[in-house]
């Protein structure tokens, strides 16, 4: 297990620094004005803007763009990551249960953190993609796309995976009933609001 883990935490790291680059152009795209990834780079007239540097919003439109599809790409990559984890650690080795290395006790401490209930399911409207993923109420949730116990802050972190992954599917990881079940969400528009249509609250740590 060492060697998942160890690519783990090299992805994990990876997407932080992709996420840390994304976040430093879209302030150089601040500094031009306040210029975000859509507005014209024309006046009224027709005419390049002459208040802002084009070839520098250009370039870090064009770096934003490119960097946002490495990170849905590192971002699938943690998910078959996790996944992996998580088979191994249903496996249950009796090998790893008896060892007392310092090793074999630091990977299993952080196997149970990162997969331990983080956020629970207390509302599922018919007809939404949460339904139609049929996620239940009471559902406890072990892996919401790339974010575990591990790495989960606040329900913000779960909006911005949700507003990234619109229209793409999604990989949850639910604790129900005493069984693990593995889901497939994709966030989408829908008749009701959101695009989940459900409602997901995090767990008291104990």
């Amino acid at each position: 297990m060492a060697a998942p883990m160890e690519n783990m935490n090299r992805l994990v790291k990876k997407k932080e620094e992709i996420e840390a680059d994304i976040q430093a152009l879209f302030e150089v795209l601040k500094s031009q004005k306040g210029i975000g990834m859509k507005e014209p780079l024309v006046d009224k007239d027709g005419f390049p803007r002459n208040d802002i540097d084009i070839h520098t919003v250009r370039t870090a439109r064009h770096d934003i763009n490119c960097l946002q599809n490495d990170h849905q790409a590192i971002m699938a990559e943690i998910e078959e990551e996790l996944y992996k984890i998580h088979e191994a650690a249903r496996a249950n080795n009796p090998q790893r249960e008896s060892m007392d290395t310092s090793d074999g006790s630091q990977i299993s401490d952080e196997m149970k953190e990162r997969l331990s209930p983080f956020l629970e399911v207390n509302k599922v409207d018919d007809g939404s993609p949460a339904s139609t993923a049929q996620l239940q109420v009471g559902d406890k949730i072990l892996q919401f796309g790339s974010i575990t116990a591990q790495n989960f802050k606040s329900l913000q972190d779960i909006a911005s995976v949700v507003q990234h992954s619109k229209g793409k599917p999604l990989t949850l990881t639910v604790s129900r009933s005493n069984t693990d079940v593995r889901l497939s969400l994709t966030p989408n528009t829908w008749s009701g609001k959101g695009l989940l249509g459900c409602n997901i609250v995090p767990l008291k740590k104990s």
